[in-house]
């Protein structure tokens, strides 16, 4: 059903939240993942392409530029802006083809200028593809070197700051929701902190790939315009000049699974990221951590008291929809009917908003972690309500008094099991269970003086190692 009066639509609000309600924090990523973006780096594709055939000499007959007329070419591109968006959006609707409106648009542009005579190598022997795919290898590179990645690893190195901090903080450990060996809240840190770490290095260490080879990936247009021309070492040294590495041997398309590669790696630093805001989203509900950094904020419209951990809570979010969108983008681009069909161009068009709800999940969970204070007294009364943990110590050195020839250790495990499953332990009783077992004085002392909150084994030191 339409109607005749739209109101909302004609005063130009954003139908997604990230180009609304969330514009601000993802604002950087326009410059790499937008439309606009796609037709400026297709323009940077058409110059350098036109400027390495007069410069390779590919073209026999070609005259090269001089420095004047490359830099006014190279400035189209560095100073693409709205009214090159606009224009370029015009002549589409003539083309409906959107890399010809690029190339009619420079075309235009060389008109009338000292570069006139060389419009003809404009687009010489490309396909689309041969543009698009480096435009689109360009913009995911520069997406993620110079806006994604530095956030996920300020939070990165945020998170292991943390986990330095709260090294020697003793915390309850809960394995399948249940009491357990007592650990730090700076090792568990530690943990995702190393965790997201190894994901960011696959990310840092993608190789990109872009191709250049005709419309089925023969050069059959570049060998048959100059047969002499070594057309594999022109594009080798085309897409290596534009920091890709080249990829030989394609379809019309380039494979794509550089893409997949990718996509996958980020959306596992998703759902580790995730993980970690389940995981403070319940110590904060424990009490292991206040928000008392958010207590200028809302956090109920009736209850005063409440502060909600509400940045993990939109982190969770987000981080879902963006490894929904990159499963689909990973599982769908490496694959196309026989020599090309177009799925592959809608579906990169999704890359801006995958890595958007990423971005925006990672800013998040940055404010959220630093609004965070430990409270360790907290941590302290869980572990003193918990003495029965120290089942597995007792009975571990009982073991060890066994295997070195101590009477009376038999079946350790038995007997703890009966001392402390389904009922609660305190200090009074697990000592008068140690001094009774009959243990060497000095493995009886080192229990006695054990308690949960002192029994980490190598937590703290672990946690500094990230």
């Amino acid at each position: 059903m339409t109607t005749s009066s739209t109101p909302l639509a004609d005063a130009g609000y954003a139908l997604g939240p990230l180009d609304g309600r969330y514009r601000g924090a993802v604002a950087p990523l326009v410059e790499h993942l937008s439309e606009a973006a796609l037709n400026r780096e297709r323009l940077r594709v058409e110059v350098e392409w036109l400027l390495h055939l007069t410069t390779t000499g590919a073209v026999p007959g070609a005259r090269r530029p001089g420095d004047d007329e490359a830099a006014h070419l190279r400035g189209l591109v560095s100073g693409f802006g709205p009214q090159a968006v606009a224009e370029m959006a015009e002549i589409e609707r003539e083309t409906v083809h959107d890399v010809k409106a690029v190339e009619v648009w420079l075309r235009r542009q060389m008109a009338g200028t000292a570069s006139a005579d060389l419009t003809e190598l404009v687009h010489f022997c490309l396909t689309s593809e041969d543009v698009n795919n480096l435009s689109y290898a360009l913009m995911v590179q520069g997406a993620v070197h110079r806006t994604w990645l530095p956030a996920a690893r300020a939070l990165q190195v945020q998170l292991a700051g943390m986990a330095h901090d709260a090294a020697g903080a003793a915390m309850l450990a809960r394995t399948h929701g249940q009491p357990a060996t007592p650990t730090t809240l700076g090792k568990e840190l530690a943990v995702t902190a190393a965790r997201l770490d190894r994901q960011l290095r696959r990310v840092e260490r993608t190789e990109v790939l872009g191709k250049l080879n005709g419309a089925t990936g023969t050069y059959a247009a570049h060998a048959v315009a100059v047969p002499t021309t070594d057309w594999q070492e022109v594009s080798r040294t085309f897409v290596e000049g534009l920091g890709l590495v080249w990829n030989p041997l394609t379809t019309q398309i380039e494979s794509h699974d550089w893409q997949a590669e990718l996509y996958s790696d980020v959306a596992r630093f998703n759902r580790v990221l995730h993980d970690l805001c389940t995981d403070v989203w319940s110590y904060i509900s424990l009490g292991y951590f206040a928000q008392v950094r958010g207590m200028g904020t809302v956090g109920s419209s009736t209850m005063p008291h409440k502060v909600n951990p509400i940045r993990f809570e939109n982190a969770e979010a987000n981080l879902e929809v963006s490894s929904a969108l990159l499963d689909v983008l990973a599982s769908t681009l490496v694959t196309s009917r026989l020599q090309r069909d177009l799925t592959d161009s809608s579906m990169q068009r999704n890359a801006g908003t995958a890595f958007g709800h990423s971005l925006l999940a990672v800013e998040n969970v940055r404010k959220g972690l630093a609004g965070l204070d430990v409270d360790e007294a907290a941590m302290a009364r869980d572990l003193d309500a918990n003495w029965e943990v120290l089942g597995e110590a007792v009975q571990s050195v009982m073991r060890a008094a066994s295997v070195a020839g101590v009477a009376g250790m038999d079946d350790p495990y038995s007997r703890l099991k009966e001392l402390t499953r389904g009922r609660r332990v305190d200090a009074e009783g697990m000592r008068a269970f140690v001094a009774g077992l009959g243990l060497p004085d000095e493995a009886r002392d080192r229990l006695l003086a054990l308690t949960p909150a002192g029994y980490t084994g190598l937590a703290a030191e672990l946690a500094r190692t990230v």
